[in-house]
Order: C-alpha cells, then structure tokens, then sequence
C-alpha cells in the first residue's frame, strides 16, 4: 500500500488546530487496556468455543444452537442503546463509566460459570437452559462492556491520542484472546482431569476471576475527563434520532456489523476447521493463539500507520487486503499446514487494526454528533455500535450452524464431503467476500481529518479550552 500527498498522506499543516491536552500518561492507556484482557476471557471464548461447546460437549444439534445464538444476541442486541442510555444519565462520584466495572465483575464471572455448565437434562431442557444462562451472560456483558467502550470516549479529547489508547485497548483484547484460545483447549482436560463438563465449569470460574480483578485495575487507572457542553440530559428517543443523522455514524454502523460477521466466521469456524477438515484438532490452540498474537501486532501498528494514512483510507485498504487473503485460503490443500498458518498469520495482521479504528472513529462521531446537535451521548454512540457488532455475530453464528445442519454435519463422527466443503466455505470464501463488502461500505464514509480537527477545536472553544497547532503535538500523541 503506498501513500500520495493528495489523497492519503494528512498534511498537518493545512489542518485546523488540535485541542490543547496533556499526553497521556503509559500507566493511564495499559490501565485502560488490560480490561479488555478481561473481557476477552468472555467474548473470544464465546467466538471460538461455545458453539462446538454446544454441539459437541452440551449435546444440541448445529441447528438449534445456531438459532439460540441468534435469537439471544438480538435480544441482547436490543438492550445495548438501553444500556447507553442508562450509563449517559449515570451520575456518581467516580464517573458515569467506571462504577459499572466493580459492580458487575463478579455477576459477570457468574454467569459465564453457568453458561458454560451442562445440567443432565432432555433436549429441549438443555435448550431452554442454553437459551436462559446464554441471555443472562450476554445481559449482564451488556451492562459492563458499554460503559467500558464508552470510557475511551471521555478520557480524551485528541483523536490521535484516541487511537493510540484504543489501540492500547484491543493489544489488552488480542492478549487476552490469545490467552484464552491457547489455554482453553489445555485447560479444560487438565481441571476437569477427563470430565469436560466439570473443566468447563473451572476453566470459566478461574476465568471469571481473573477477569473482575483486570477490570478492579482499569478503574484505579483511568479518568473521564470530558463533560458535555450541555449538561441537560436529553430525552433518549432524542440521542436515538441525533444518532439516525449522524452521517459517520451510520456507515460505522453497517461497517461493524459486517466486520463483525468475517471475524466470528473464521473464530467460530476454526475449531470445526481443523477438528473435521484438516484433521489436526490437536493443533488448534496454536492456531488461534498465533492469529490472536497477529491481531495485537497489528493493532499495536495503528497509531504508526493513522500518522501516513487517514483512517478511512486504511480501513478500506486492510478490509481489501483481508478480503483477499481469505478467498486464497480456500486454495490451500489440508496437507499443507504451514501455508494455513501463513495465510492466517498475515489476515490477523492486517485485520488486527480495524479495531482501534473503528472505536476511535465511534469517539470521533460522538464528538461530531455534539458539535452538530449541541448534545453528547458518548455512551448512547458506543452502545448502538455494539449493538450491530453483536448482530454481525449472531447471524455469523447462525450461518454456520444452518449451513452445518442443511450440508449433514453430525457432530464427533467422521463428516461427508458436503460437510467439509462447507467448513473450508466458512473459513475462506464467505469472510472474504464480506471483507470486500465491508471495504466497498468505508467508501462512503464522510468525516475527514481536516474535518474532524475543525469540530474538536470548535468543541474546545466552547468549553472554553485553548487549542495547539497540528505540528505542536505530533510528536507528543
């Protein structure tokens, strides 16, 4: 990819100027960071594990598991705007944000206990207990994960500092992904000594643990900083409708969701990938720890590549290259490992700063939104953007486990040939193409870098915040 001054390259000196902010302190953005180590000890298990943990541990067919999935992420879905809502008006001491990290730690930690515990029950008892421990889990990640996005957007108010805290956050997220998709495969034998379903329950009950106390050291560590021009709340039917004409918003929008189905494909996919169509199960940790480890690579480049490249020329560029690296992979032989390990390798690379990309952009659109309206509704932002990120995923969960039933998936048994080319499907032609989507949909993105340092500034100015010229803090963000 190479970068021309007209179109690619940000000239600093033709920009309005930055904000006046203090550089954030290292101990500020790895405090920041390391919860979404923990929240990953959730989210990337879910991705990787629950649904094979459904078909082949808990016993429910690729069909009904599949539409459970579904249908509880859209109710959960639903409830992400109402949890936005709840964390704008919340009013404490410590913030609007932060609070919600100690009080839902450890309901959180039990709920993924009872998510991942099989009770010995009929078939539609087991359903019914997937459908309630599953809606209880994703509720409760609801209630703590929003506010935690939202902090990002209140901790400062310089956007390149935006990125590189968010792309401290999504190191801390790959790290705990890689944790979780190299231990899990080992740990749940080892605690459950031959009972997978008592290692599930161990392996998630020391999960738990570790998580709530990762998110104890983000709320020491961090500070919201930003208040709203207008301290009023507004009505929340009123956030909804400045979010409906939030032009940058709105692609985001479509842009998560989509994303969201190529990387919970290839997550969810994985495990059945090399179980049934590889025929290497036992090498599975390895693969996704060192996909994982490539996300946190390239997430750790974001801040480097923001300063050559503006974001929505970057996005469009690493979707492409995503898009074309997954359709190579359907080309591979099953014999030959080290070309699937490379071609994941280089897609986790260049997916991995898509993340602190697309959060730093929300940050950039609340910013817009209360420029354009007068109006914040930081968390309101996060929230509806998680809400179509959690239907990206629900219908990729979906897909897979339809697509597995109507091509005669059986699970633990030796699969036909229709079953394994729907697998290979799943890991390489479906992602790809909708990673071409994704990159097609960036295209109408609105909000350019000249732009957006013209709101932040005119937003300081109203806060009555001096402002420092673009070259004054290139080399401090």
């Amino acid at each position: 990819m190479t970068a021309t001054k007209d179109s690619q390259v940000v000239d600093s000196q033709a920009l309005p100027p930055r904000p006046a902010v203090q550089p954030l302190r290292f101990w500020e953005k790895a405090g920041y960071g390391v919860g979404d180590i923990g929240f990953n000890f959730y989210w990337a298990n879910i991705s990787a594990f629950l649904l094979i943990f459904y078909t082949d541990v808990f016993g429910i067919s690729a069909a009904a598991a599949g539409t459970m999935m579904l249908i509880t992420k859209i109710i959960d879905a639903f409830t992400d705007p109402m949890m936005g809502a709840i964390a704008d008006r919340t009013r404490t001491r410590f913030g609007k944000f932060r609070p919600y990290l100690l009080w839902l730690a450890l309901p959180l930690a039990g709920a993924g206990v009872l998510t991942y515990t099989t009770p010995d029950l009929d078939a539609d008892g087991k359903l019914i207990w997937a459908y309630c421990t599953y809606s209880l889990l994703m509720l409760i990640y609801t209630g703590i994960n929003i506010p935690y996005s939202a902090l990002s957007g209140v901790i400062t108010a310089d956007s390149q500092q935006r990125t590189t805290l968010v792309s401290f956050r999504f190191i801390g997220g790959f790290t705990g992904g890689i944790l979780v998709t190299y231990l899990t495969p080992k740990l749940v034998p080892w605690l459950g000594q031959g009972d997978d379903v008592l290692g599930w329950q161990l392996t998630m009950g020391l999960f738990g643990i570790a998580a709530a106390l990762l998110f104890l050291c983000t709320f020491a560590s961090t500070r919201e900083r930003i208040q709203p021009v207008s301290s009023a709340p507004a009505p929340v039917w009123q956030d909804i409708r400045d979010l409906a004409g939030n032009k940058p918003w709105l692609v985001l929008f479509c842009l998560a969701l989509i994303i969201m189905i190529t990387i919970t494909m290839r997550a969810s996919s994985a495990v059945y990938y090399f179980k049934y169509y590889l025929q290497q199960p036992q090498l599975i940790g390895e693969f996704l720890s060192s996909y994982m480890l490539a996300l946190a690579l390239g997430a750790a480049s974001t801040p480097l590549l923001t300063r050559f490249f503006d974001k929505k020329t970057l996005m469009m560029g690493l979707m492409g290259l995503a898009g074309v690296l997954s359709l190579a992979l359907y080309f591979v032989p099953p014999d030959n490992i080290t070309a699937v390990f490379a071609l994941n390798l280089a897609i986790g690379f260049v997916l991995g700063p898509k993340s602190p990309l697309a959060f730093s952009m929300y940050a950039d659109s609340a910013d817009y939104n209360e420029w354009r309206t007068g109006r914040r509704a930081t968390a309101m932002t996060f929230s509806a953007a998680t809400f179509s990120q959690k239907l990206g995923g629900a219908l990729a969960s979906a897909c897979i486990g339809w697509l597995l039933a109507l091509l005669g998936y059986v699970a633990n048994t030796t699969q036909n040939a229709g079953s394994q080319q729907g697998i290979l499907w799943l890991m390489s032609v479906i992602p790809g193409v909708v990673a071409l989507v994704a990159a097609a949909v960036m295209w109408f993105y609105p909000l350019t870098e000249a732009q957006l340092r013209q709101v932040q500034a005119e937003l300081s100015a109203r806060r009555g915040l001096p402002t420092v010229d673009a070259d004054d803090v290139m080399s401090k963000s």
